[in-house]
């Protein structure tokens, strides 16, 4: 015989254990300061090396700043925007700016599609390759950007290159005209930035359910078309991630241009911003200009980076 009441009292005694965890166990406030609180050290060395440089270059671009006023021999003067007047009035800055955006867009746009391609290659190929292509990725990836022009040059240079010889090209100048030279920069930025778009790309595929993609196989899709219509949208957060990333990287080239070809090409045929703001603050020793420059390319890349966000919240995309 079971004691009476004893299942009330076994149902009492479960309800109040059920009672008393739901007591103790601890409510998250909306209102807590406590996010904050963890985010403050990063955001105070954010502020210390990201918002005063910032800072000192919008103020300075409102002053005429020049060595002059460097070495202490004149008085700094307040300009306005008197440099952003003369800025946007000079005719060969909207010509470097829209080469700047030209160039920087194919540079986004091959970086991704070889990034892409090689990503899905990986998965595709055994353990043996798959890990002599990413040591070799990494290694264009780890090498400097004044190291990795100087060797592109080598390979392309005129008397001795050995890419003149074998597509029996002679003595053809590639840092001559102005679309090769840029051509020829295109190839350099490409090879340093893929592996990351690579290696980026190759971790979402990998975290993909294998149950999704051997579903679209047994349906006939091609690669392509897997690629296209299952890969794709499910890798759209990272593809904004390694975009944004590129966008910046590649409107802001300095090295690979400097270097490759000789400050900016033959009468400036093949300069770009960064390029440009180097020799107005520099060779021309007129630092408020150029830190104009740096301000309009600094809206330009957040302006770029907000849209692109903003069409992809109106798509529904959580980021």
């Amino acid at each position: 015989m079971s004691a009476p009441g004893g299942s009330a009292g076994l149902e009492r005694g479960r309800v109040r254990v059920v009672r008393g965890s739901s007591r103790s166990s601890p409510r998250p406030s909306g209102g807590s300061g406590a996010p904050w609180l963890y985010l403050a050290p990063a955001l105070v060395v954010l502020g210390g090396l990201l918002a005063y440089p910032v800072y000192q270059l919008g103020l300075i671009s409102l002053f005429h700043y020049t060595q002059a006023q460097v070495s202490g021999g004149e008085p700094t003067t307040f300009e306005g925007f008197g440099n952003y007047a003369e800025l946007f009035g000079d005719e060969l800055f909207w010509q470097v700016l829209l080469a700047t955006v030209v160039f920087a867009t194919a540079c986004v746009l091959c970086t991704l599609a070889v990034g892409c391609a090689l990503a899905v290659l990986l998965t595709r190929v055994r353990a043996v390759p798959r890990l002599a292509l990413m040591l070799a990725a990494l290694g264009a990836w780890a090498t400097p950007a004044i190291t990795g022009s100087t060797v592109w040059l080598f390979l392309f240079d005129a008397d001795f290159g050995p890419v003149n010889r074998v597509l029996g090209l002679g003595d053809h100048s590639w840092t001559y005209g102005r679309f090769s030279a840029f051509f020829l920069v295109l190839l350099e930025v490409v090879w340093c930035s893929f592996p990351f778009v690579m290696v980026t790309v190759y971790a979402g595929i990998r975290a993909v359910p294998s149950e999704v993609l051997e579903a679209a196989s047994l349906d006939g899709a091609s690669q392509w078309r897997i690629w296209r219509s299952v890969l794709a949208p499910m890798l759209r957060p990272i593809l904004v991630v390694v975009t944004i990333q590129s966008v910046i990287w590649d409107f802001k080239v300095f090295t690979q241009i400097y270097v490759m070809t000789n400050g900016g090409g033959i009468a400036g045929q093949n300069l770009v911003l960064n390029v440009y703001a180097y020799q107005q603050a520099f060779a021309s020793s007129r630092y408020s200009l150029g830190a104009a420059i740096g301000v309009v390319m600094l809206v330009i890349l957040l302006a770029v980076t907000l849209v692109y966000l903003r069409l992809l919240r109106r798509q529904g995309e959580e980021l």
